[in-house]
């Protein structure tokens, strides 16, 4: 069985003139938290009422726990908690007024009611506040509330559209580990524009710009694949000179750049390393180099590209150059994809060869039995 939870394929949209979407496919396993991160207008918020069923796409589909937008939607919507970006919430109700009437929307009563509430509240810890108004509750609270809503059914797939929007830092933490405590059990997409969310939160990032998608991969593999790391080396001053030093670390194989890095402690002397590119890793032989002309190491350290860099990488410029980016991730999923095709045909091919061959046999057994006949 595959554990694959959310499918989109070539998803389209526009709008008379204007393309919200373009060709954007992607696929989140079971367990991930995905951050489905792009600038204001990118495609985001159009992506989620895609998967949500709330509009259709111009082209493409989308499938979710294996339920296609088109030929299953309330199959879809059974599969999915959805927080969109203006929590939908009744605010002159109590807390636990409004979480028994999205109960009885989603079909239960009674005691199956008072489960799936309990459970909710249990997830979102809203103990404290279950029999406040929620028009009283601060807006971490509300956003709780909000999870809560999405969580009564117990979906297997959870869509969070900008669900730290608006919160303060400290609310913003906590509804962030509440969502990596909830994506322990669901998968969840998280669509944002606040790379700190996805840093912290997320096992894979979804980058989107001009309704295409530019980048998926983990933060880590991101920050590695688009641009060079570099190497922060720190020598013990005494008895180095810092010429000499510098001209020796410019030698090492692999570096294109030595740049020296001002530091408040006298004794040191650090320097900035630049790689020829980013697929080379200096440091063994940045501690080969020291070791062998007798340099006192005291420092190194590898420092990849922040995320905010690669994301304004991505995100800006033409659209050539940033779908030149992609990850190998979807260059696989295509590869993939066409195995799964050509495999298809050659089986389907092999069916009719043999079906051909069963038609000619059972025409030659019966122009027999006619001649025996005769």
């Amino acid at each position: 069985m595959s554990d694959v939870m959310i499918e989109a394929r070539d998803l389209s949209k526009t709008y008379g003139p204007v393309t919200a979407l373009k060709d954007v496919s992607f696929e989140v396993r079971k367990g991930e938290v995905v951050g489905f991160l792009g600038p204001n207008g990118a495609g985001k918020t159009t992506t989620m009422k895609i998967l949500t069923t709330f509009i259709a796409p111009t082209s493409g589909t989308a499938s979710v726990n294996g339920c296609d937008i088109f030929d299953d939607p309330m199959g879809v919507r059974s599969a999915l908690g959805y927080l969109p970006e203006s929590t939908p919430l009744y605010t002159e109700m109590l807390v636990l007024e409004y979480l028994q009437f999205v109960a009885e929307l989603r079909g239960y009563k009674g005691e199956e009611a008072r489960k799936h509430i309990r459970r909710a509240v249990e997830q979102t810890s809203l103990g404290d506040v279950i029999a406040k108004e929620i028009r009283a509750l601060s807006k971490g609270y509300r956003q709780r509330v909000g999870l809560a809503q999405a969580l009564i059914h117990e979906p297997p797939v959870l869509i969070l559209d900008e669900p730290m929007s608006g919160l303060d830092p400290n609310q913003a933490a906590e509804i962030r580990e509440l969502i990596r405590d909830i994506g322990r059990e669901r998968t969840v997409i998280l669509s944002t524009h606040d790379l700190g969310e996805v840093q912290v939160t997320c096992d894979r990032v979804l980058i989107i710009s001009r309704g295409r998608l530019v980048a998926d991969d983990t933060p880590d593999e991101l920050r590695e694949r688009t641009g060079k790391a570099n190497y922060v080396v720190t020598i013990q001053a005494e008895g180095a000179d810092p010429k000499k030093v510098r001209e020796i670390l410019g030698s090492v194989e692999g570096v294109a750049q030595v740049r020296p890095k001002s530091t408040d402690a006298k004794a040191e002397l650090c320097f900035v390393l630049l790689p020829r590119s980013a697929d080379i890793d200096l440091r063994a032989s940045v501690v080969q180099a020291t070791v062998a002309h007798e340099l006192v190491l005291l420092g190194l350290e590898k420092k990849a590209e922040s995320l905010d860099k690669v994301f304004r990488e991505l995100t800006t410029g033409d659209t050539a150059a940033t779908s030149a980016a992609m990850s190998g991730r979807q260059k696989k999923i295509a590869e993939a994809r066409a195995k799964k095709r050509a495999r298809d045909e050659a089986r389907d091919e092999a069916r009719d060869a043999s079906n051909a061959t069963d038609d000619e046999d059972a025409a030659q057994e019966s122009a027999s039995a006619s001649k025996e006949e005769e």
